[in-house]
Order: structure tokens, then C-alpha cells, then sequence
């Protein structure tokens, strides 16, 4: 029975942590909505224990806000925040592309590929969830194959808050990200071009930081 063994209090914290930060970044957890530890413990299926240590991290991250003894609450959405986790995310993005792109082999550049064509589809579709899952699986080759772990690390840090803006502008019916950019970038990578990768992965964060004005 060696598969059946107990599972790590520090697996239920993830979990607990993953679950709530998604519920917050798609709007079912609104802005200004108190949260209570017993109350997502319960959706949960799992004990206070681990709900309690992703509060804790979520508020560090700035999704949630708490007063000792009061309430704990998602923040509301401020645009500067955004703007401001935009400008560090993008330019820990320029960092990766620049040191990514001469380190990137065949099977990278079809994995950006493929998560391109998903996000296409998705955008048509009009999916913001799966257009969004594929810019991240996207992006995330470039952060990987830069090994810097401190900025993959703040870049996972920092981009639920922006994901949260864009998943709402673009349920109101905003326009999504166009593809034809990560064809660009793909293309620059392709070519081996780290000047031409990194210009457009500034354009294309820059689109991110007007997008929270």
C-alpha cells in the first residue's frame, strides 16, 4: 500500500491557497467580500488549518486585507496597484525573455506555439479563463528557461492582481490581448533575436499597465 500515505499539511495549504486565489482573480469571491476561514474550510472539504495559512499569504499578496480580530476581506480592485504589479511583472518578463532566448531549443519554441494557437482560439471563443491560462503556459516558458527563480517567483507572486483586472474588463466586454503579438515574440525568439524578443514582450506589458487606467 505504498500509494495510500498522508498527504502533506503543506500540499492542503497549496490547494487551499490555489482554490481561493482563482475564486478571487475570476469574481467569485468579489472585491469587499468578507471571508471566513470555517465558512471556506467547509467548500473546501478540509480543516481551518490550511485556509488560515492562505489567508495569510494572500493577504502578503495583496488579494486579501485583514484586521486582527475584525474581518479579513478581498481588497478592492485600485488601479494603481495594478499598474503598479504590471510595471514590476513586465519588467521581470523583459529580464527572463532577454536571458531565455539563447537558451530556448525546438521543443520550447512549440510549446509557445501551441499555447498561442489555444489562446486564439480561446479569444475567439470568447473563454477569458482558457485565453488566460494559455498567455501564462506561454510566457511561463520563457520565465522557466531564464532559470531566475526570484523573478519566477514575483512574476507568481504578482500576477493574479493583474489577472484580476483583465478577467473583468474582459468579461465587460473589453477586447483581449491580440495573438499577433505572441507571433512576434514568438517569431524573435525563433530568430534567435533576444533585442526584438524583449521589445515586444515590453509592448506587450505595457499594453497591460494602460489596460488599468
Amino acid at each position: 500500500m505504498e500509494a495510500i500515505r498522508p498527504v502533506p499539511r503543506t500540499l492542503l495549504r497549496d490547494r487551499a491557497y490555489a482554490a481561493i486565489r482563482d475564486a478571487i482573480v475570476a469574481g467569485e469571491i468579489e472585491p469587499g467580500a468578507v471571508v471566513r476561514d470555517a465558512d471556506l474550510a467547509e467548500r473546501l472539504g478540509l480543516s481551518r488549518a490550511p485556509v488560515r495559512d492562505a489567508f495569510s499569504r494572500l493577504v502578503d499578496e495583496g488579494l486579501l486585507e485583514s484586521k486582527p480580530q475584525s474581518y479579513t476581506r478581498v481588497t478592492p480592485l485600485v488601479a494603481a496597484d495594478v499598474r503598479d504589479a504590471a510595471a514590476v511583472v513586465g519588467a521581470l518578463h523583459e529580464l527572463a525573455t532577454r536571458t531565455a532566448v539563447p537558451r530556448l531549443d525546438a521543443a520550447d519554441l512549440t510549446t509557445m506555439r501551441a499555447a498561442n494557437e489555444r489562446f486564439a482560439a480561446a479569444v475567439a471563443a470568447g473563454d477569458v479563463d482558457a485565453a488566460l491560462r494559455a498567455d501564462d503556459e506561454l510566457h511561463d516558458v520563457l520565465v522557466r528557461a531564464s532559470g531566475n527563480r526570484a523573478a519566477a517567483a514575483t512574476v507568481a507572486r504578482y500576477t493574479p492582481l493583474i489577472r484580476r483586472l483583465e478577467r473583468r474588463r474582459f468579461g465587460e466586454g473589453g477586447s483581449c490581448r491580440s495573438a499577433g503579438l505572441h507571433e512576434r515574440l514568438i517569431e524573435a525568439c525563433a530568430a534567435g533575436d533576444v533585442d526584438g524578443a524583449v521589445r515586444v514582450t515590453a509592448e506587450i506589458w505595457r499594453g497591460l499597465e494602460e489596460l488599468a487606467d
